[in-house]
Parts: structure tokens; sequence; C-alpha cells
């Protein structure tokens, strides 16, 4: 397994769907996954700290977890198959461990709300993850800033149908 951080969420200029980018911490990969708006939204609210007076549904999903005792101990995307992402949420019940089927943006969302660790096995990872180029890596730092990395993603080919998130 290789753990990641939400680096960022683009928007696609093709559809209506949103990127996220998740960056592995050990090296310089990343892995782009197609997901829903409503869910970018949702990853989105938690992660720019925004208070809404009433718990969205991945807030609902952790309460839930909270009340029954369950602990959330990580997210694990596990499998691509025909263009498609699978996750995992990791919980652990006290005499138990369990694994509960995810779509990626909704395992994403419930992690980003219990803070814990991002997956992904290294099949996935080799078959999906991209690795931007020295240069654009260099120019990037001397920067200081995403425009380069930006650049990098609208580089992209990805059709809407690959690597979605359904």
């Amino acid at each position: 397994m290789i753990e990641v951080e939400l680096e960022t969420i683009q928007m696609s200029l093709v559809s209506p769907h949103r990127i996220v980018v998740l960056k592995a911490l050990d090296a310089e990969r990343y892995l782009p996954i197609w997901i829903g708006p409503c869910e970018a939204e949702a990853i989105s609210v938690r992660l720019n700290g925004v208070d809404l007076p009433r718990p969205l549904t991945h807030d609902l999903t952790v309460n839930i977890l909270d009340t029954l005792g369950a602990e959330l101990q990580y997210i694990y995307v596990n499998a691509l198959i025909e263009n498609t992402f699978y996750a995992q949420l990791i919980l652990d019940l006290g005499d138990e461990v369990i694994e509960v089927d995810s779509r990626p943006s909704d395992a994403m969302a419930i992690a980003v709300r219990a803070g814990v660790p991002i997956y992904v096995s290294e099949q996935v990872m080799d078959e999906a993850s991209v690795v931007p180029e020295p240069d654009i890596m260099e120019e990037a730092s001397r920067e200081e800033d995403l425009s380069v990395f930006r650049e990098f993603l609208d580089t992209l080919n990805y059709d809407a149908s690959e690597g979605r998130d359904n």
C-alpha cells in the first residue's frame, strides 16, 4: 500500500466532472481520479473548513460510525477495473476489522472528515499514476506555486469515461 495525500481538485474543461489528484507521499507520483461535482464539493467543503448548520451525507456517515463505536482506520483505493476505481473503508469494530466497499470519492469525503490516511494499492499506482517530467517539477519548486502543476494536469488526455469513480 502506498500512502497518498489529496493534492488538489481540478475542474475538467471537457465534462462536468472534477479530477481529484492524489500524490504519493514517498515519490513524485500523482493519481488522477475523475469524480462528480457533488462529491468534489463535499470534499472541498471540509478541506476549506466551511461550517454548515446540518450534516452532509458524509458527515452523517462519520456520525453513524462514531455512534456505533466503529473506528475508521483508513481508506484504501484497492482496484481499477475497466477504467473504474474501487475503494474500501477499513473499519475497526474492536473485535474485528471489516472492509466496506465504497466509491473513492465518497471514501475520500469521509476520510477528510475523519482525519484518516488514504492508501492506494501498488497495482493501481503502477497502472494509473503519472510522473511529471523533471523540468516541470523543478520549475514548480522554483516558482513555489501550483501553476505549472495545473498546466501539467491540462495536458492529461483523459476521456470522461476513463479513470472514473462510479
